[in-house]
């Protein structure tokens, strides 16, 4: 799914052009451009409605919004990180994969 920003503004249905605009500038969503102007995919549209709710659901001030967006985003990386050890583990030998699963439980419980 690709949308330009009438339609973004359109199926978001809480934000104006301007402010979509106005988010661009400001580093809030950052979608691809092409020859015609921006293009926004699903995880832009996401980050847009959860601006929204922020600002208008949660009444978030806009000198927050960015510290919020940053977490998020740190969160999303930290995810990616995450599942790539994860495959990487996976495709260790068993008992490879048994001892870093003991020394990880082992640590948890540690810190508990």
């Amino acid at each position: 799914m690709t949308l330009r920003e009438e339609q973004v503004v359109a199926s978001v249905g809480r934000i104006s052009v301007t402010e979509l605009r106005l988010w661009q500038a400001q580093g809030w969503v950052a979608p691809r451009q092409d020859d015609k102007g921006p293009v926004f995919d699903a995880l832009d549209v996401a980050r847009i409605r959860l601006v929204c709710e922020l600002r208008e659901d949660l009444e978030i001030d806009e000198e927050t919004i960015p510290v919020l967006l940053s977490m998020v985003d740190q969160i999303h990386g930290l995810r990616r990180s995450l599942k790539c050890l994860a495959q990487a583990v996976d495709e260790q030998p068993d008992a490879v994969r048994k001892a870093v699963l003991t020394s990880f439980r082992s640590r948890l419980t540690s810190q508990a």
